[in-house]
This record gives C-alpha cells, structure tokens and sequence, in this order.
C-alpha cells in the first residue's frame, strides 16, 4: 500500500491536517474480506446517526429548532461519507456476485474482475472516510498550543537536549510559516537569556488548530549520544519531557467557558493563591527594584505557575493566569480519559499518552529516531532536528496511531453498551 506525503502546512490547513490518518494505520479496517469491509459495530453506530439525522431533518421541516439545526450539521459529514460507503459495497458485492456466478460468460466474467480492485480501492476509502467521520473530534483540536519543555534525567545533557528540541519546534513552525512565540525560557542560572543548558521553556503556537498537529508530541523524549562535556567518548542517555497544552485567552473563550463550573476553563478566583516578587536572575536595575514577577498556586490542585519574562507585572499576571487555566483544563480533560481508559480496560487495550510516557528516541550515533508509539523509524536525524520533512513524517504517522487508538476506543463502547 501507498505511503501518503505531508502537504505544506498553511495556517488555514492545520486543523485538516490534524484530522487526517495515516492509511497504513488504518489497516485493520480493510483486512476483512469484501463486502464487509470495516467493523459491523461502526456501520451499526453510522446507520443509528444517520436515522437521527432524518428524525432532526423532519423535525426541522415543522420549523427552526437551533439545537436540531446545529446536531444536523455535526451529522452531515457522517451521512455523507455513510452514503459512498454503502454505493462501494454495493458495487463491490454486486461483481463479486457476477464473478462467482456459474451462469455469467467468460467475457462479462472478466470485465467484472478488472472493475471489481478498482471498487475494492474506493471501498477501502470509503471506509476510511467513514471510519473517520465516527471518530470525535478532541475537545482542543481547533485551539492553538503551549509547548512546555523541561530536562530530565541526565544532568546538563538533558538540559542542553531540552533546548534542541526548543529550537527544532521553531524550525518546524517556521518552515511552515506556523506563527509561534516564545512565552517562556530560562536556563539552569534562572535567568531569561537565550542559549543552553535549558531549565524551562515555552512556545506559544497561536494558530488554529495546532493542538491537534502537537498533541502527539507529548511525552518524555530520549537522546542517546556522546555529550559534549564526555570525555571517553561513551555514550549517554538523557531526557526531556514535553507537555502539549490548549492555548486559551480570556477574550477567545465565551462567558459559558470561564463562568460555568463544568468547564474546563474555569477557575474559582477564591482557590487560586496570588505572589508578586522581584524577577530572579541578569535584567539589571530594573530587576533589582521592580516586583514584577507573578506566582499563581491552584490551592486544590498544587498547580504552580510563574512568569518574570516581562517587565509588566500586569502582563505577566496575564500570561500566568493564561497558562494556569490552560494546565487545569489539560490535567481535567486527562483525568476524563483515565477514566475512560479504565472503563474500557476489560474490552480492549486502549494506550494512554502523557506526560510520563517515553514516546520518542533520538540516537546521535545512529542517525535514527525512532517513535514507539507507530514503531516509525527513520534514518535522517539532522533533518528530524531541523524541523524538516523526516519531522513530519514521524509527527504523521503517530497521528495515524492515534487515530487507530481511537477507533479501538470506538470499539470498546459500542461493545460496553450492548452489554
């Protein structure tokens, strides 16, 4: 089977891009024998979205319900892609009823046979189409993202990885003309200046639809090379781990998101604990003088955030209530997938990906990176660190086994609820 290329990513094609599978990582879906070609399960859940639909269509005709309106609109897609389904099948069990039919004639026999791999090729997308369709969309996928990066185990090794990785996200946004900003960085002085080793950074990727193309780099990322302060040339594993959070801005959210205590978004302002201080670290008399850095505490939760990176203290109080309720929303949308995880456990394996998951291996001396997610190996490191196309490559194929992860997900439900 074919490999898919990754297009260039324009600002308006992220949230395509995001939604769009890898076809190997759909294999599954076609290994059944025609016409059958997906699970019977998700053809049974599409047949049920479709009747809803023709019940809110007709419900609609007697007059203007917006809640009809707008459930016919998120059922349009899988309608559509319900309806080239069911044609390929049929044209696909129709030649294969000629084919084995003892009464057809040779020739008819044979045209039917050319006809019926290019019916089982647009069954096979058909599916796909469909399969993908069923599949919710996350609840971040259209937001922009906060890329967090820290060091982990590996002393100043892992420190100086940290900022590799900084810099190939960059690149990779530049390269794709993918508007980014960096919110936050310090180094192990704690001071704001760039360079290595890191201690923390933060990029902002601000357009739409970047949490659902670097959502599937969360995770802790392993490098495996000789570190420039070695001097017996061994080599060492180091560490740093990424944290992929929803971008949010009190402007872009609706009163709904940051007053309604179901949200996500919100946050009680009695259970937050407010610190102002002086900034740490090089910025000269304005430093020593100004109390300009911001310190925010959850109180229920422990979650703790700073910002010293401007020299407002309202600006950084901006960022840090920002990046807390991005970090809240974030921990509570992963608290509702454990839950789902384990409610699911007995029926399929569905994997988890965090924070604490080693996801991705860099080997220096190798030249390889390997994902241990999709298994996806390549062979041009320096491209992969320069944001480079071997980059999307990968990124693409661990999409691809998300979608995968999914739709066994799909699965598992459809079978909990006949139980």
């Amino acid at each position: 089977m074919t490999s898919t290329t990754t297009p260039w990513i324009c600002r308006g094609c992220l949230v395509r891009l995001a939604r769009r599978p890898a076809r190997h990582h759909v294999r599954f879906l076609t290994q059944t024998a025609a016409p059958e070609s997906m699970p019977p399960a998700l053809v049974a859940r599409a047949r049920a979205i479709a009747a809803d639909h023709k019940q809110l269509t007709d419900k609609l005709s007697q007059g203007f319900d917006a809640r009809a309106a707008k459930r016919v609109g998120e059922f349009s897609s899988i309608l559509h892609a319900l309806q080239k389904w069911d044609q390929a099948n049929e044209s696909v069990a129709e030649l294969t009823s000629l084919i084995h039919d003892p009464t057809t004639d040779a020739e008819l026999r044979e045209l039917a046979a050319d006809d019926l791999e290019a019916s089982r090729t647009a069954l096979a997308d058909a599916s796909q189409s469909l399969t993908t369709s069923l599949v919710p969309v996350h609840p971040f996928a259209h937001l922009p993202c906060l890329i967090e990066i820290r060091p982990g185990a590996g002393g100043s090794e892992a420190a100086i990885f940290a900022g590799d990785l900084l810099r190939m996200y960059q690149a990779f946004c530049n390269r794709n003309h993918v508007r980014n900003t960096l919110l936050k960085y310090e180094n192990t002085n704690g001071t704001q200046e760039g360079g290595v080793p890191l201690s923390e950074a933060i990029l902002e990727v601000a357009s739409d639809g970047a949490y659902g193309i670097f959502r599937c780099e969360a995770g802790v990322h392993r490098v495996q090379r000789v570190p420039v302060t070695e001097t017996k040339g061994r080599t060492h594993t180091s560490a740093a781990s990424v944290l992929v959070l929803p971008s949010v801005e009190e402007r872009s959210l609706g009163e709904e998101d940051v007053e309604d205590p179901e949200s996500d978004y919100y946050i009680d302002p009695k259970e937050v604990k407010t610190e102002i201080m002086r900034a740490r670290g090089a910025g000269g008399q304005h430093v020593n003088t100004t109390e300009s850095a911001v310190r925010l505490t959850h109180l229920p939760t422990s979650i703790s955030v700073s910002m010293q990176d401007s020299r407002s203290q309202p600006k950084n109080k901006e960022k840090a209530w920002r990046l807390l309720r991005s970090r809240l929303a974030q921990l509570r949308r992963e608290k509702r997938e454990e839950d789902m995880t384990a409610m699911r456990r007995s029926v399929v394996g569905v994997a988890k990906m965090g924070r604490g998951d080693k996801v991705r291996t860099y080997n220096w001396g190798q030249q390889r990176v390997t994902d241990h997610r999709s298994g996806t190996t390549v062979h041009d490191l320096d491209d992969v660190m320069a944001g480079g196309q071997t980059l999307d490559k990968v990124m693409e194929s661990v999409r691809g086994w998300l979608m995968e992860k999914d739709v066994e997900a799909l699965l598992a439900e459809e079978s909990l609820t006949k139980k």
